[in-house]
């Protein structure tokens, strides 16, 4: 028996291709029925690649001693034949075929009868043949035995691409389950290894901003508690990006808030004492209490500040409104400047986008996004319109329920 250790094809492709097959609950009956209707004593599906021939379910009634995952010398078969003729080859009795009779194969095993048919995948792709062989000639030939191995073929072939669809969408969920576990680990590192050292660059920072009788040091103190906090709202923006990516969406903690101004106008005091150049104004009349998390929707707002103060016109005012419309909160963030082109317009809220036109070192592009995010875990809508007449606008509608 001819049963060599010769594959230079993957073991793990083979295995898995093995598998395969033996998933296939019809196949020992297909092999049965095909030993019974013609008579033959062995039958087999073999996966067939430019450089093996691999047996991955048999029917041996003769002792021919070949079992699944065993291996016979490619070019010693027919099946090498039919894969780069991709067809069938049929033979009643190789000493009496004209084309066959001289050659190699009956005579390395002793064959008088044989019949091979592709499998062939939907996609077009060659996965092997379902073959049958005997020492005794058989009348395989024969238009209604020929179809039958078609048949049976083209059921294999649907059955492997059914079962090759599955492997990949296992492989893919695996793929997405150890990408979970990385972004876990990298919000870990962040909250952790990352805030600890901060927290004492900031106190660093607190100490020499009090130095007062020291000019350079003052100085100095300011700039680096600057620093700290940029890089906490970066910190926070990455956290909340991957919470986002990890669950359903961004979370938050909807409560009855029955005054929401003093909150947000916070949020416009903060950063009109950061940017003391720049004309910012605040029209709030929230005159009804509004469920909603007050923590995220200050985040919110600072985003859609910050946005509107780094990209908005110097020159231009950068105006809040916030009022109830409806049965909504309705929060409008407005600069002057150049419009936004349309492009940029589809694309403002995703992930890591900036505009070409953002000066280095502007942030990660994640502010926007965030901001999204948290109006929709509020079931409300974020828009942007721009014109040259208008300015940029960024229009927030959450229910107040």
């Amino acid at each position: 028996m001819h049963n060599l250790p010769i594959s230079i094809d993957s073991q793990e492709a083979l295995a898995r291709d093995i598998g395969a097959v033996s998933r296939i609950g019809a196949v020992p009956a297909i092999l049965r029925m095909i030993c019974d209707e013609t008579g033959m004593g062995f039958a087999a599906v073999a996966r067939v690649t430019d450089a093996t021939w691999t047996a991955c379910a048999v029917q041996d009634d003769v002792n021919f001693g070949l079992k699944p995952g065993g291996q016979l010398e490619l070019t010693t078969t027919l099946c090498f034949e039919s894969r780069a003729a991709r067809a069938a080859i049929v033979i009643d009795q190789f000493s009496l075929d004209a084309k066959y009779r001289g050659h190699h194969t009956p005579a390395i095993y002793g064959l008088e009868s044989y019949i091979s048919v592709p499998i062939v995948l939907p996609n077009g792709e060659y996965f092997g043949n379902l073959c049958a062989i005997d020492a005794r000639p058989a009348k395989v030939s024969d238009q209604r035995v020929v179809r039958m191995f078609e048949v049976f073929a083209q059921l294999i072939a649907i059955q492997l691409d059914s079962e090759k669809r599955q492997w990949t969408t296992e492989a893919q969920l695996m793929n997405e389950r150890e990408t979970a576990n990385l972004r876990e680990q990298f919000i870990a590192v962040l909250g952790h290894d990352l805030r600890n050292p901060l927290a004492a660059v900031s106190a660093t920072a607190e100490i020499l901003s009090r130095k007062t009788a020291d000019p350079d040091l003052l100085t100095m103190g300011k700039r680096l508690k600057t620093t700290v906090a940029r890089m906490a709202r970066l910190i926070d923006d990455v956290m909340d990006f991957a919470r986002g990516r990890l669950g359903s969406g961004l979370s938050v903690t909807r409560q009855p808030v029955d005054n929401l101004m003093p909150q947000l106008r916070a949020v416009v005091d903060e950063l009109r004492d950061a940017n003391p150049a720049r004309t910012l104004t605040c029209d709030l009349a929230i005159d009804s209490p509004v469920n909603c998390d007050p923590s995220r929707l200050q985040q919110l707002l600072s985003n859609l500040l910050g946005n509107a103060l780094t990209h908005g016109s110097a020159d231009k005012a950068v105006s809040v409104e916030a009022k109830i419309e409806q049965e909504h909160l309705v929060l409008a963030v407005t600069n002057g400047g150049d419009p936004l082109a349309a492009d940029y317009l589809v694309r403002i809220f995703e992930p890591y986008w900036r505009p070409p036109t953002s000066a280095p070192g502007g942030g990660l592009g994640l502010g926007l996004y965030i901001c999204k995010q948290i109006v929709n875990a509020h079931g409300g809508t974020l828009e942007v319109i721009s014109s040259q007449e208008k300015g940029t606008q960024f229009t927030a509608r959450l229910p107040v329920a």
